[in-house]
């Protein structure tokens, strides 16, 4: 029997696949088909910091309306619960989800400032969120601010995040920094427990007819697979003892497959999850189950990693091979 006990963040997982933030995870009745489906670990959508302060600020603005220009109007409106606020249903979502799924539920949050990403991180932990999934979305857009500067204002938000919860801490990264090997070992000596890659940045589109700009979401595809591919198999011999998880081009067994071959101790997916229906999560987990017993792999132990070592004497070597035995696949 194929054994496919993983463990990331400290954490137990019955399965190595993840279930990573979508609107899959941020409904209870989707939740509760992936957690019977065999996923390893779940992750909500992201809290972000300026919706919450913005639907915060609407409700005052309404609520002070026309306040003291009636005195009869001071006493016309009963009490009110306002449980249906964004933060409040965000946390009522965790607390739901903590208490019912057997799969752990890690809690992401994207915020704009120091004090909101801890605090948030707090009322998260609070809710029962077994773990904090920092989701760096960002575009560094300042000329002024060199990469000296960013990574450190980054590194120092994962050690304020860190001072401040007591539960393991993953930080979702971008592929886009000057140098990702030393920014992942920051990340890692800040206090992260973790490292999620890669984020994916949606890149707006152009609107001819109106000129407007426009949101554009295109989901993942395979190819996309490939470079957080590279770098887990890159980090994982300089980041031995890091939960490492990889995301994005994930839709069947062999990607998990190929995911933990690199290094991987876990693979989430999303895209695949929005097109197909969280039930689609026990398919993924039967074909890498089918595959590693096809190759004769008793369990996910075994199978981690087997790629990565091929890295781990040279990367600098391994990787310019790699580029030139790329260079040379073309066929006329």
């Amino acid at each position: 029997m194929t054994q496919l006990r993983s463990r990331y963040l400290g954490m137990d997982l019955r399965t190595p696949l993840v279930a990573s933030p979508s609107p899959r995870t941020g409904h209870l009745d989707d939740l509760l088909i992936l957690d019977d489906c065999g996923i390893g670990a779940v992750v909500l959508p992201s809290l972000f910091e300026e919706e919450i302060e913005a639907e915060a600020m609407t409700l005052h603005l309404r609520l002070e309306h026309g306040a003291g220009t009636s005195a009869e109007a001071d006493d016309y409106f009963a009490e009110m619960e306002f449980d249906h606020l964004g933060l409040d249903r965000h946390l009522q979502l965790v607390a739901d989800a903590s208490s019912r799924l057997q799969a752990p539920v890690i809690a992401s949050i994207n915020g704009t400032t120091v004090s909101g990403w801890v605090s948030y991180a707090r009322d998260l932990v609070s809710a029962g969120a077994a773990a904090i999934e920092l989701n760096m979305y960002a575009v560094a857009l300042d000329p002024a601010a060199d990469a000296l500067q960013v990574e450190s204002q980054y590194a120092e938000l994962v050690r304020r995040v860190r001072a401040a919860v007591d539960v393991p801490i993953a930080v979702k990264l971008s592929p886009y920094f000057t140098s990702l090997a030393h920014f992942a070992r920051q990340a890692v000596d800040a206090g992260a427990d973790g490292l999620t890659l890669f984020n994916r940045f949606y890149q707006p589109d152009l609107d001819l007819v109106t000129r407007d700009v426009t949101p554009a979401l295109d989901l993942s595809h395979p190819g996309e697979l490939r470079l957080p591919l590279r770098w887990i198999a890159i980090l994982r011999p300089q980041l031995p003892a890091t939960s490492l998880a990889l995301t994005s081009g994930v839709q069947q067994g062999t990607d998990v497959a190929k995911g933990l071959l690199a290094g991987a101790d876990v693979v989430m997916t999303t895209a695949e999850l929005l097109r197909q229906g969280p039930a689609r999560a026990r398919g993924i987990i039967d074909e890498l189950s089918a595959w590693m017993a096809e190759h004769e792999y008793e369990s996910v132990d075994q199978l981690r990693g087997s790629v990565a070592a091929h890295t781990s004497a040279d990367p600098a070597a391994f990787e310019r091979a790699q580029y030139q035995r790329v260079l040379r696949s073309w066929v006329r």
